[in-house]
């Protein structure tokens, strides 16, 4: 390697380094000593020189031009390009002298950021650690802080390189620039091994409540990572203290006894963390003591099944290990231990539907059915089962139990002592129970429903009665409201009609007929009778023959609802009236009340019956007036059969003559359907009393309701009666209508709405709806409806010229049919 060297003092051993060449640029040199141009073309005229005559003159600029950067960076790129490939063992001074040239440069360059960082990396190729790291502390000294972000990367990049306790306090240094990034510090302390010091900088950064993870870690996931690092390496983090000599300062039980506290979603994982704790350092019994707590504190399900598997894993492989250690030579000792491992696991497995129901209570202690599952679990002793419920009783809040009917629980209570044939241990508790403040007034109307069964169950009817008597006892005159929450069950019980509905059942079958008229009446007082009631009460006093008084109660029903109820109650008491065979004026009174307030909707049946007993019982003319009146009263709906019903009716009682005036004034009342259907039947029996021209009127009368091409069903009719009654000119006569009613159709807008939808749907085309110019299409013969409104205008526009101009031609297609028709 060649060496480059400053020539000493005072000897001029380098003059020959220059040329005759040089004498110009020399010159140039020496009348501008202070300028880098000069310099600049003096180097760029030695650029394929040897390396001596560069550096040679490279020295001289630098020392006459102390600050200019460019010719110091020319010159170190120099410096160091020359030492590419040397190994720095082999030529440690080559490198030196190099060194020193970067010390001098930054002696007048030290806020140069690029020069500081060619120096590091060349030092870093030197494998010189100490001076390497001296000197990136003498760069972050004479750098400004906005120049450190340059330094750092670098600095670190060393500090992974060469590890150990310099790139601890390095990174120590670091995090004071950049806390945020602590987890790669823990991440490199991990990776040497550096458990201890990586627990606390995980404390660190938990205890700093602003701390927002870069990775975008949540604070359990970091929480989570360094628990998982104590568990992992509990033996190693005592080992790291010991090392030095000194006492463990990290709790790790209280470090995650605290994070359960904190975390309470996740209290099941930490558990089984803390209990993995005890187990890597080797207290198992600590270990259980942990996995006991835990499933006795947890508040979920998912928690509890994750410590109960992890806890009956422990177990097992506690097992496995006794069991290996007996196969290679068993003592009394090992299988004694080895029988105390076997019973502990059994029991485990055998307390965990128990377990799992004290994890439900614990979520909602006033949960009734997971106390009622509690109870099953202790069907085999009897001791446990009552204090199952006396705990169950003591512990529920009757306001917030809304899983399950807190009643029942009283009232398996009481059925547990009931078997045991203990009934007066049943009664103190349902005595017990009918004082509790239940959520509703319902659970309590069961709860006493429940004690007066059991009393029945036993024979003891005076009891029930009693029971009974006592739960619908109230106040003479109650305005309280049933559903008034404001009061307690207590207080509204006398008003619940569960309660009462089994109390008149009651009295029905044990008691005499007076005590349930009494119950009756109270019923009606109280006014919470139902429909169910008041038609139970009148059957009732029919069935014991008290005729009138079960019409009274009809009629206090009927006062007590409104229709459609009263509909109901009516048509009731009309039949149950008519088949007592009641005075005919009593009966039309009745029937005239009835229908006084009755909506229409519901009148026609009271109309038929009404007309039954006038024709049964009275006058077959006072019948008809009824029949003629419901024509007039009934639903629109009704009133078409309401028509033909009274024709029957006066053709079967005054002959067909005496329907003409029917006939005719429903064909001026009802809609155009059902007009023309009615003109059919008018007709017919017109043609029957051989009144002919009669018929033909009405034909003629009913065609204009009839379009020729929407229901040919009607000209059919008329067209057999003319071939059969009539002769040319009325056959003639009926086609020039036929016609004259489809030019009519054929000009109507509706009509043409009609039609264009018809064939456009033929033809798989839509028609578009404007909801401002819209109307109802005409009914189709088959009755169906067409689905919506259309356009008109647009319906109308769509049609051709020959279905509007009727002037040219447009009945010769008719004319040719009309005279076939006559030949």
């Amino acid at each position: 390697m060649p060496s480059i060297s400053k020539a000493p003092k005072g000897v001029k051993l380098d003059l020959y380094l220059i040329s005759d060449a040089d004498i110009p640029y020399e010159q140039d040199v020496l009348r501008n000593p202070y300028s880098t141009a000069p310099w600049l073309r003096y180097l760029e005229h030695k650029y394929e020189s040897s390396i001596h005559e560069r550096v040679f003159i490279y020295e001289r600029a630098c020392r006459d031009l102390g600050r200019s950067y460019k010719l110091w960076k020319a010159y170190l790129d120099l410096r160091r390009s020359h030492l590419e490939g040397v190994n720095p063992a082999r030529f440690p001074h080559e490198y030196s002298k190099v060194n020193n040239c970067f010390e001098r440069a930054l002696v007048l360059l030290n806020k140069m950021p690029r020069i500081w960082l060619d120096y590091l990396q060349f030092l870093m190729k030197q494998g010189r650690i100490t001076e390497t790291r001296r000197a990136f502390d003498q760069a972050l000294r004479a750098l400004p802080i906005t120049q450190h972000s340059r330094i750092w990367p670098l600095y670190l990049e060393f500090a992974k390189s060469v590890k150990g306790p310099s790139a601890v306090c390095i990174y120590k240094r670091y995090l004071q620039y950049r806390p945020q990034d602590i987890e790669d510090f823990i991440d490199l302390l991990i990776s040497m091994n550096y458990y201890a010091e990586a627990v606390k900088q995980y404390i660190v950064m938990l205890n700093t409540p602003k701390f927002v993870s870069k990775n975008g870690k949540s604070p359990f996931n970091l929480w989570t990572e360094m628990t998982d690092l104590l568990v992992r390496h509990a033996k190693d983090i005592e080992i790291d203290f010991q090392k030095d000599n000194r006492k463990s300062d990290i709790n790790t039980e209280g470090i995650i006894r605290s994070g359960i506290e904190k975390f309470s979603d996740q209290r099941g994982k930490l558990w089984v963390n803390l209990a993995m704790y005890k187990i890597a350092i080797g207290d198992f019994e600590a270990a259980r003591d942990v996995f006991e707590e835990g499933i006795t504190s947890v508040m979920t399900v998912r928690d509890f099944t994750m410590i109960f598997d992890s806890y009956a894993e422990f177990e097992e492989s506690v097992i496995a290990k006794l069991m290996e250690r007996a196969a290679e030579g068993s003592t009394s000792d090992l299988d004694a231990e080895l029988d105390l491992r076997m019973m502990r696991f059994e029991q485990l497995m055998d307390r965990r539907p128990f377990l799992l129901n004290d994890v439900l209570l614990r979520q909602d202690p006033s949960n009734v059915l997971e106390w009622e599952k509690r109870v099953g679990l202790w069907s085999g002793n009897k001791a446990q089962v009552v204090q199952t419920y006396t705990d169950a009783i003591a512990t529920i809040n009757p306001k917030k139990a809304a899983i399950g009917l807190f009643y029942k629980l009283w009232t398996n209570f009481a059925k547990f002592y009931e078997k045991a044939s203990d009934l007066r241990q049943a009664r103190i508790i349902f005595e017990r129970g009918v004082r509790v403040p239940f959520r509703s007034a319902n659970e309590l109307a069961d709860l006493y429903i429940e004690w007066a069964e059991m009393e029945l169950r036993n024979d003891n009817f005076e009891n029930a009665m009693n029971i009974m008597s006592k739960a619908t006892n109230g106040p003479k005159k109650s305005n309280i409201d049933f559903f008034d929450e404001t009061l307690t069950p207590q207080q509204r019980l006398h008003k619940s009609m569960k309660l009462w509905s089994f109390y008149v059942d009651l009295v029905e079958s044990v008691g005499t007929i007076d005590e349930t008229k009494k119950v009756y009446d109270r019923i009606f007082e109280l006014k919470i009778a139902t429909p169910l009631t008041i038609v139970n009460c009148a059957n009732f006093l029919e069935e014991n023959k008290y005729y009138e008084e079960s019409f009274k109660v009809y009629e206090r029903g009927i006062d007590q609802f409104s229709y459609p109820v009263a509909f109901e109650i009516w048509n009731l008491y009309l039949t149950k009236a008519m088949k007592r065979k009641l005075s005919v004026e009593r009966l039309r009174d009745l029937f005239e009340q009835a229908l006084e307030k009755c909506p229409a909707e519901f009148s026609k049946s009271l109309f038929l019956l009404y007309g039954e007993l006038e024709e049964t019982r009275g006058f077959a003319r006072n019948a008809m007036q009824v029949y003629d009146r419901a024509t007039t009263s009934v639903a629109d709906k009704d009133r078409p059969e309401m028509f033909k019903f009274f024709i029957k009716k006066t053709a079967s009682m005054y002959g067909l003559q005496a329907t003409r005036p029917i006939y005719e004034r429903a064909v001026d009342s009802l809609p155009d359907n059902e007009a023309r259907e009615l003109c059919l039947d008018f007709a017919e029996t017109e043609r029957k009393l051989g009144e002919i021209d009669r018929a033909r009127a009405v034909y003629e009368h009913g065609s204009q309701f009839a379009d020729p091409r929407l229901h040919p069903k009607y000209w059919d009719r008329w067209q057999e009666f003319e071939v059969r009654h009539g002769n040319e000119d009325t056959f003639k006569e009926m086609l020039r209508i036929k016609r004259s009613v489809q030019a009519q159709y054929n000009t109507d807008v509706n009509f043409i709405a009609a039609q264009t939808v018809a064939r456009n749907r033929a033809g798989g085309t839509t028609t578009s709806f404007t909801p401002a110019t819209t109307t109802a299409l005409p009914f189709t013969e088959g009755g169906d409806e067409n689905p919506g409104p259309i356009d008109l205008m647009e319906a109308v526009e769509v049609q051709n010229e020959d279905e509007i101009n009727i002037d040219e031609g447009a009945f010769d297609d008719f004319e040719d049919e009309d005279r076939m028709l006559i030949e």
